[in-house]
This record gives structure tokens, sequence and C-alpha cells, in this order.
């Protein structure tokens, strides 16, 4: 019996920005990168419709950091 592959949103850029703690890569928290293929399908789908914003405001931060010298 075979499995459906697991939906990630990983893009295999791994670093974990220590300030923000998320994934500069896929923009998951360090807890749902380890807990990720334990997350039920909706818990998975969830998180990724939270990613598009998590990714906005990172570099809106990032952005504002810059410009402030920050």
């Amino acid at each position: 019996m075979s499995r459906a592959p697991i939906k990630s949103p990983c893009v295999k850029v791994c670093f974990v920005d220590p300030k923000s703690e998320i994934c500069v890569g896929c923009f998951r928290t360090m807890e749902e990168l380890g807990r990720w293929t334990r997350y039920t399908d909706a818990e998975r789908e969830a998180i990724m419709k939270a990613l598009p914003e998590r990714e906005a405001a990172y570099r809106a931060a990032r952005e504002r950091n810059t410009v402030t010298g920050s």
C-alpha cells in the first residue's frame, strides 16, 4: 500500500533566522518544521495558508530594519 506524499511548502532553502525564529525558505516555525509529518492534512493546509502573510511580514520587517539600520 503506497501513501500519497505529504504536501510541503519546502523550497530546499533551509535557514532559520535566529531573530524571527522562522525558516526564510518556507516561513515555517521551528515547531512546525519539527512536527510537519505528524500534523494532519488539515493542520498542514492551515499553516500553508498562513505562510504568504508571514513571508510578507518578514520581508517588510527586514526592509524597515535595512532602512533604519537596525
